[in-house]
C-alpha cells in the first residue's frame, strides 16, 4: 500500500526537480511479504541471473506515516558514513538513523547479490495498528501529507547514495 505510493513519488521527485541519478534507480513492488516472502526472494533471484550490482535497496513497509529516518543494515564504516548525512536528512525529517533490520522484502538481496547496505524507512509508528490488518485498511484513511513526506524523505536518501555512494 503506502509503501508502494511513497516509492513512486521518490521517483517522482528526483524527475520533478531534474535531478538525474549517477546510478540506476528503480521501484519494486513485491507482494506476499507476510506468508511466504515470495516477491523478495523471485526479486533477489532475477538479481543474481542477471548479474546485476545493487549498492543499496530501501524498503517502506512501517506504514505511511510521518518520516523519523531510516534503519540501516551494513557494515559500521558504511553506517558511519550514511549517518553524517544526518544534517542533509534532518530537514526532511529523517535523521534518525539507527542500525538495525531493513525489511524482510530487501533481504533476500544480501545473499544473491551482496548490496553494500539495505535501509528501512522508519516513521511515527504510533497509529499503525488502528489501521493495519483492519476493516478500515483503506487508502481513504491516509494522511496525503504525510505519505508525500515519506516520499521526499526517500528521495532524499535516494539522491545522497547516487550523489556519495557508500
Amino acid at each position: 500500500g503506502t509503501g508502494v505510493v511513497q516509492s513512486i513519488e521518490a521517483l517522482r521527485l528526483l524527475k520533478a526537480a531534474g535531478l538525474k541519478p549517477e546510478r540506476t534507480v528503480r521501484a519494486v513492488l513485491f507482494m506476499n511479504e507476510e506468508n511466504g516472502t515470495r516477491g523478495g526472494n523471485k526479486y533477489a533471484e532475477q538479481a543474481q541471473l542477471n548479474h546485476e550490482n545493487h549498492l543499496a535497496a530501501i524498503e517502506s513497509d512501517g506504514g505511511g506515516f510521518t518520516p523519523r529516518g531510516f534503519t540501516i543494515e551494513s557494515t559500521p564504516a558504511v553506517f558511519q558514513k550514511v549517518a553524517a548525512w544526518k544534517p542533509l536528512l534532518t530537514p526532511y525529517l529523517a535523521g534518525q538513523l539507527t542500525p538495525g533490520h531493513s525489511g524482510t522484502d530487501i533481504e533476500p538481496l544480501v545473499a544473491a547479490v551482496k548490496p553494500v547496505a539495505l535501509f528501512g524507512y522508519d516513521c511515527d509508528s504510533q497509529r499503525y495498528f488502528d489501521l493495519h490488518h483492519t476493516a478500515i485498511d483503506t487508502f481513504d484513511k491516509v494522511n496525503k501529507r504525510e505519505l508525500e513526506l515519506g516520499g521526499a524523505a526517500m528521495a532524499s536518501l535516494i539522491y545522497l547514495l547516487g550523489k556519495y555512494g557508500l
